[in-house]
């Protein structure tokens, strides 16, 4: 049995111990063959990060590390081969006594499963697709029905669903992790705010004493419309753990899912070790996991130095913060320089390596004349993004702001609000109030203005832009984002086909057009920071390549002649007009039974790969096939056309959806 060599004391300070667990009901469950121990109230993923397993296995060659945002489904042992039977590691709680197996990947098998080395899953992940999601594809369920959906359980999701019950309202709060309060705690206190654990207790208990509040934890929406979401919930039957899809019908639904936060962009900033500081902050207050006995912080934030302190507090060392901004300012920045924490501003991280097997990390600055500094974690900070990934599929809009060098959301969604972090606001005041703020616009009474007071930049320093190394050569691939898709930054190439519909066209946006995985937000961000996407295409870009998985009416789907043009109602608005304005409706037969993607291109032949030649796109997954808008030319029954899906070439044949 893998002990938990990476869990803290439980009389570790600074709320370090674990909220999450209950020490003394310990219990014990095996992951692909191995034993491993855990407490009442871990995760999957946060005993196996406890017990010292830190890395996915291989991914160009390379090491991958075990993440709160990139790890692989898996499945009760005897329900493996099912994949609607699939369950998320971070979502799914350890049981006593479950056989647990990764899914989704390649693994090792038999005998093999019991020798792998002590940190490592051991898996093999595609270049292409390397963590899939297989729930994604599942038909919604028996529809539930609410007043107001409200997605995301941190202040202003908890702020929201107490105006909109208040208001006489029927509300659904769903949150995908297994608790309320979101992670305001790492951000700290400003003059005239309580403390952060206050307000989330305080929120968590009156939404918690209202009748009119159905809470569902452990539960992700992955695909919303005007008066519909589409949930994964995680519930314990009989001793299992059992996942399944259900649709969601509100009235009004808010997104209040916070903010992503950013990967600096460097040579091995996703080997085991590295970690962002908002998953680190997690795992040590929710879980007590702390893997190692010391760390390096690399930021361009002002919280990465309030979690240095808690994490000195501790008593685990602190080797030294590096700061991308040269001359930054900020109350925690001077605390921590208090506790004797070395500083290095304007210094980033250019490459990160592996020291040995054990896990120490060697971590290279770019600066002249650096020494190589050694930790056993490297925690990075590169800035925060909204995460507007559900308002790109229900279609919203959204434009760069330059300065703070982001994505934000633009114009309004019929009944469907913005609020917290995702709606753009910056500080926990600003957060709770556009709750409340969000419920006034939906039922159209007259909003107050949303105080968000940002001290002022010559206190506190704003974050810096996304700091980005340069390429070294020979080295581990730098990855775009800490999220599963594993998109590493693109090699530089020639000048390619010009795309019309992303005018202006330049040639890194081909490059990553080209990925076969659907974009994140930070991606994108992270497109723009390299000038691979020009500034005012990086919306639209966000709109085709984010919003992966639409839902349309099931009714008007099913009943729609295939030869009618496309209207409104039937696709993402985002995609009216991109193959053509007499686009058809049609259902894919591959030559092969299987699903299909939501987001997966349609190309005329097997030869054709280019973005700007594909005639079409993969909606979604029917009971009668997959649902795909093509245009006009491919559109004829029986039409030989090809798919690539998770970078595979899958041919298909057009047939009409009644058929």
């Amino acid at each position: 049995m893998r002990p938990q060599i990476n869990r803290l004391p439980e009389t570790a300070p600074r709320g370090f111990a674990g909220t999450a667990i209950d020490r003394s009901r310990p219990l014990r469950f095996r992951l692909d063959g191995r034993l491993v121990s855990g407490f009442a109230g871990d995760t999957v993923l946060s005993a196996a990060l406890a017990a010292g397993i830190d890395t996915i296995g291989l991914h160009l060659d390379n090491p991958i590390g075990l993440t709160m945002r990139a790890a692989p489904a898996i499945s009760h042992e005897n329900l493996a081969d099912d994949p609607q039977s699939a369950l998320p590691m971070a979502r799914t709680p350890a049981l006593d006594g479950a056989e647990f197996v990764t899914v989704g990947v390649e693994r090792s098998r038999g005998l093999a499963r019991l020798f792998q080395p002590g940190r490592t899953l051991g898996l093999t992940l595609s270049a292409t697709q390397p963590l899939t999601r297989p729930w994604k594809t599942t038909p919604g369920g028996r529809p539930q029905t609410t007043d107001v959906l409200v997605i995301g359980g941190g202040v202003a999701g908890l702020s929201a669903a107490l105006a909109a019950a208040r208001a006489g309202l029927a509300v659904t709060l769903v949150e995908a992790r297994p608790f309320l309060g979101g992670q305001s705690g790492l951000f700290g206190t400003q003059e005239g705010e309580d403390a952060p654990d206050e307000s989330m207790s305080r929120l968590s208990t009156e939404v918690a004493a209202s009748e009119a509040i159905t809470v569902l934890t452990s539960t992700h929406v992955f695909a919303i419309r005007t008066g519909l979401a589409r949930i994964h919930q995680i519930d314990v039957e009989e001793g299992k753990v059992r996942g399944r899809v259900i649709d969601i019908t509100a009235g009004h639904i808010v997104i209040a899912t916070g903010s992503l936060e950013r990967l600096p962009i460097f040579g091995g900033n996703r080997l085991p070790g590295v970690m962002g500081t908002l998953d680190a902050y997690e795992l040590a207050t929710r879980f007590g996991v702390w893997p190692g006995q010391n760390a390096i912080f690399a930021t361009g934030s002002n919280p990465a130095y309030r979690l240095a302190m808690l994490t000195s507090d501790a008593e685990i060392g602190i080797g030294r913060i590096l700061d991308s901004r040269p001359q930054a300012n900020s109350r925690f920045i001077a605390f921590s320089r208090a506790y004797g924490i070395v500083q290095s501003p304007g210094t980033i991280v250019s490459s990160a390596g592996m020291v040995r097997a054990g896990g120490t990390l060697s971590v290279h600055a770019q600066t002249s004349g650096a020494a190589v500094l050694v930790t056993d974690r490297l925690l990075v900070c590169g800035g925060w993004q909204p995460d507007l990934t559900l308002w790109h599929i229900a279609g919203g809009t959204s434009r760069w702001h330059g300065n703070p060098g982001r994505l934000e959301a633009e114009g309004q969604l019929e009944a469907i609000a913005l609020a917290g972090s995702a709606a753009g606001y910056l500080t926990r005041r600003g957060c709770i109030q556009s709750g409340a703020d969000a419920i006034d616009q939906l039922l159209g009474r007259t909003r107050r203005p949303v105080e968000d007071p940002v001290v002022d930049p010559l206190y506190e320093t704003p974050d810096g832009p996304t700091s980005i190394a340069n390429p070294v050569a020979g080295g581990p691939p730098a990855y775009l984002d800490g999220s599963s898709g594993l998109l590493p930054r693109p090699e530089p190439a020639k000048p390619r086909l010009r795309l019309q519909f992303w005018q202006p066209a330049a040639r890194g946006l081909t490059l990553l057009a080209e990925a076969p995985q659907p974009l994140t937000a930070s991606e994108v961000a992270a497109g723009v920071d390299l000038k691979l996407i020009p500034e005012p295409a990086a919306g639209i870009v966000a709109q085709e390549r984010v919003a992966s998985i639409s839902l349309a009416a099931e009714t008007s789907m099913q009943q729609a002649d295939a030869w009618e043009p496309i209207g409104d109602k039937e696709v993402p608005a985002y995609l009216t007009g991109r193959f053509g304005e007499d686009a058809r409706l049609v259902r894919l037969v591959p030559d092969e039974p299987r699903a299909l993607d939501a987001g997966a291109l349609i190309f005329p032949n097997s030869d054709t790969d280019h973005p700007a030649l594909a005639v079409g796109v993969v909606l979604r997954h029917t009971a009668l096939g997959p649902l795909a808008l093509v245009a006009a030319h491919g559109a004829a029954a029986d039409y030989p056309l090809t798919v690539r899906d998770k970078g595979q070439i899958v041919r298909v044949r057009t047939a009409a959806i009644d058929d």
